[in-house]
């Protein structure tokens, strides 16, 4: 069964493995043309985090064109180098230049084959790059075997328990309102963002007005460890867990503090590839890692950090990048994966978008804070070509 490899008992986290789903029809897919479309998309609501304010959405949609099938791909880098050092413009620059220009005519048996690719080969970094085309080979395989992207996976889950993510609001009182609004919506974890000086305040009043919601604070790498003491007094709201609270770069002034708060330190900024995650288990440095796959480098990295963290012991849950349908449903089908334990930034579309680029949308499921895994073939979505016209600034075509 394809992706059986992830699902036994203790699981092996050897990249090599990912190769072994083949293609079933006994040949290889040879890509003829790699699409990049530049959109730029409202959200609903601004959204501000300690980088600062964002009111639209701009990313890369990647699609990759074989056998009469399309696979997509969604790039999450930002217009600045504000969450990591990737943008919109290397970004591209990368996947025109290097990366699917040695993808055409690219035998591919599997996802994995995609490493043996001559772009693949010469480029360090840039892992949201990769991530975008990366994902579209799986979504496309997936395609061709006719089965959902959860199955080559390794998921088992029909429903992924999900929260919602808020930005720093301008007052104390529209931030009570909103988490009221989204708990009266049904999402049963709360995230919000802090920042030096709005932290403590904001998340008392929170805890004091939902005492048994799941509430878990995003620091986005705003404070430094002589902040330690702030983060003892947090141990007295239970909170889920506190996330990425020091340097983006940084694992070991995180296990200085792990160590002297109970609360769980979650990382993101600072896990980039499997090895960081090897690196935060042997240093202690976290209770919860979170992954994103566009951070990692694609669902490979993504399945190989699961996997560590499963046989570690250590929960992972899914973050989220303000992704458009196409993101989101590969979020879903990744967060299907049995060690993700705790709810995924996978939020309802109309949290972000009024008209999504793919269909179906998503909705909440208010009865258990969840949302479904699409069962269709690849991520289980349809890419609306015209909205993806109207919201696109740029296109090109490596063939």
């Amino acid at each position: 069964m394809p992706g059986q490899f992830w699902q036994t008992g203790k699981v092996d986290v050897k990249l090599k493995n990912i190769r072994q789903i083949n293609y079933p029809k006994g040949h290889a897919v040879k890509i003829d043309r790699i699409e990049l479309h530049h959109i730029k998309m409202p959200l609903v609501h601004p959204f501000e985090t300690s980088f600062g304010l964002q009111t639209e959405r701009p990313g890369i949609i990647v699609s990759v064109h074989a056998d009469g099938l399309t696979g997509w791909g969604e790039c999450v880098a930002h217009s600045r180098p504000d969450y990591a050092p990737e943008t919109i413009t290397t970004a591209w620059h990368v996947i025109t230049e290097f990366l699917a220009p040695g993808l055409i005519g690219h035998p591919l048996n599997a996802p994995g084959d995609v490493f043996t690719s001559a772009g693949y080969k010469m480029v360090r970094g840039h892992n949201m790059a990769k991530a975008s085309v990366e994902n579209a080979i799986w979504d496309l395989l997936a395609k061709a075997q006719g089965v959902p992207l959860q199955q080559l996976l390794g998921g088992t889950k029909q429903r992924v328990e999900v929260g919602v993510s808020i930005g720093i609001q301008p007052s104390l009182e529209e931030l009570l309102a909103r988490v009221d609004r989204f708990v009266a919506a049904g999402y049963g974890r709360i995230k919000v963002k802090i920042k030096p000086g709005w932290e403590i305040t904001p998340l008392t009043r929170i805890r004091e007005n939902h005492p048994r919601i799941k509430l878990m604070a995003d620091a986005n790498s705003a404070f430094s460890l002589a902040d330690a003491p702030l983060f003892q007094q947090m141990d007295k709201l239970n909170l889920l867990m506190i996330e990425q609270p020091l340097a983006h770069d940084d694992i070991i002034d995180h296990a200085a503090l792990q160590s002297k708060i109970n609360t769980p330190i979650c990382l993101d900024e600072s896990i980039h590839i499997p090895g960081d995650a090897r690196l935060a288990l042997a240093l202690k440095a976290c209770g919860i890692i979170n992954i994103k796959v566009g951070r990692v480098g694609g669902f490979s990295n993504a399945l190989a950090i699961h996997n560590l963290c499963a046989e570690a012991g250590m929960p992972v849950w899914c973050g989220g990048m303000l992704e458009t349908g196409i993101g989101r449903a590969a979020n879903l089908h990744l967060a299907g994966l049995p060690n993700f334990t705790l709810p995924s930034d996978i939020s309802a579309s109309d949290r972000y978008y009024r008209h999504d680029i793919a269909e179906p949308t998503f909705a909440l499921n208010t009865e258990d804070s969840t949302i479904t895994v699409p069962q269709g073939p690849g991520i289980g979505v349809e890419v609306q070509l015209d909205r993806l016209k109207s919201y696109r600034v740029r296109r090109t075509v490596i063939k």
